[in-house]
């Protein structure tokens, strides 16, 4: 439900010509295991992994505890909370209302929740599934009562705790990620079909998509191979502070297995549940009014990782991670689901999980990214420095090494060069391109990055 797991946000990459052959399945096994079996020890929180393509699995492992204090080891189809990949399930919902002709996706917010303010605007169900609604975030809203996540939350107190929040912009005109959109989505549903939320979606999304292990639950409730969540604070494993499932109404309250999720994604692809026509625009990057396309479609990330066009979503919530992603080019579909999550929000720890998760799609697909362009250590050195965020206090610093940049936010990432000024920084899970711009005078000035947007970096020093 947090957002996604990304130390650094920044851009969507050029594809270009690719220069590798996919990896064999065996290959794809034995790096995946060299990466995995080194990193998810037994008696420490783990991770399940799965990896399928062409519509044939050709890896499904788990690897260390799914309960420390028992010791019960991981296994393939054990349960994990989803976090946000939940918003993919409540945006199917509504399209298939849309589909019916019960709603419209430029409906306003008010025809079905009277009493939500407009704020002198208009806010579309189209804007709440594309974060382009300008709602403010209710995850950071203050709370009086500090332990206000441990109560079981009803859809109108969480709306109430939002809708009287400013706008953070007029809607339609930016993109930013907003739980509180799929809060409302989720209560349209209700609004619209006359049933529960949970009730309509499993009837009429989860059972359709024939998913036998995923769950809208309470933690009250017995699931047989629920995994325990775990946090890692300061170099120890503890259990994750309890946090209700019910926070997350529509925007993070599922429970799933990564069989579950590979079998999501063939019932979508296989028109089970939407139109091609539908799932089409869903998989798309919805495009703000000046043109600029904001990464993300309806309930998905439209994006390119590592030269490979990618649909996908990642989900945190306390105590776990997950991810799923499908390659249309490649019909390559991995997930991983893994229950630990770092207690503060950059460490070693949580930098070195980071970029282990950027590899393994990367594992899957192969090398895609185009042959390096060979640049000259004495202009790679104009782009060494520091930059300060043009709107912000943020700053990072690109370093050389030998023949190679690496672009430094606490840890170094190398930067692969695509052209002279244009480099791809590698072991990130979204396409990172960083631009250099030259002043008149031919010295670098700053640097620009693209994601939802343009982003200027001015050279400091």
């Amino acid at each position: 439900m947090k957002r996604a797991f990304v130390a650094m946000l920044f851009i969507i990459a050029a594809v270009a010509e690719t220069r590798a052959q996919a990896p064999s399945d065996r290959e794809v096994e034995k790096s995946l295991d060299k990466l995995l079996q080194s990193e998810f020890k037994a008696g420490e929180p783990g991770i399940v992994v799965l990896a399928a393509r062409k519509g044939k699995v050709i890896y499904r492992k788990a690897f260390g505890s799914a309960n420390l204090e028992m010791d019960v080891p991981l296994k393939p189809d054990m349960v994990f909370r989803i976090g946000s990949v939940t918003k993919q399930f409540t945006a199917i919902g509504i399209l298939q209302l849309a589909e019916q002709g019960k709603l419209r996706l430029s409906d306003s917010v008010q025809q079905y929740i009277k009493d939500f303010p407009s704020k002198g605007h208009t806010i579309s169900i189209e804007q709440l599934l594309t974060h382009t609604s300008g709602i403010h975030e209710y995850t950071i809203i203050d709370h009086p009562d500090p332990y206000i996540e441990r109560h079981d939350f009803t859809p109108q107190f969480i709306i109430n705790h939002f809708k009287n929040a400013p706008l953070d912009f007029v809607p339609g005109t930016k993109y930013a990620y907003s739980n509180s959109g799929y809060v409302l989505l989720a209560y349209i549903i209700e609004k619209v079909s006359g049933s529960l939320y949970h009730d309509y979606m499993r009837k009429n999304v989860l059972d359709r998509a024939g998913l036998q292990h995923t769950y809208y639950v309470n933690e009250k409730t017995i699931v047989q191979g629920r995994v325990n969540g775990y946090t890692r604070d300061r170099g120890f494993y503890e259990n994750t502070d309890y946090q209700t499932v019910s926070m997350g109404y529509g925007c993070g309250d599922l429970l799933s297995t990564v069989d579950d999720l590979y079998a999501w994604n063939n019932a979508l692809l296989a028109g089970k549940l939407v139109k091609k026509e539908t799932l089409d625009k869903a998989f798309t990057s919805y495009k703000l009014p000046n043109g600029k396309p904001t990464g993300y479609g309806y309930g998905w990330y439209s994006t390119v990782l590592n030269g490979a066009q990618c649909i996908k979503h990642e989900g945190q919530v306390s105590g776990f991670i997950a991810m799923e992603s499908y390659y249309p080019e490649q019909d390559v579909f991995v997930a991983y689901l893994t229950n630990v999550k770092s207690g503060e929000d950059r460490t070693d720890f949580s930098d070195r999980r980071f970029r282990l998760f950027s590899k393994i799609p990367t594992m899957v697909l192969g090398d895609l990214l185009p042959k390096e362009v060979p640049i000259a250590d004495s202009i790679l050195d104009t782009y060494t420095g520091k930059y300060k965020a043009a709107s912000g206090t943020k700053t990072i610093e690109v370093n050389r090494s030998g023949h190679a940049l690496f672009l430094v936010d606490r840890v170094p990432f190398k930067m692969h060069a695509l052209a002279e000024n244009r480099f791809k920084v590698i072991e990130l899970p979204i396409d990172t391109v960083v631009e250099f711009v030259r002043g008149a005078d031919g010295k670098i000035t700053g640097l620009k990055v693209e994601q939802n947007g343009t982003f200027e970096w001015k050279k400091i020093q």
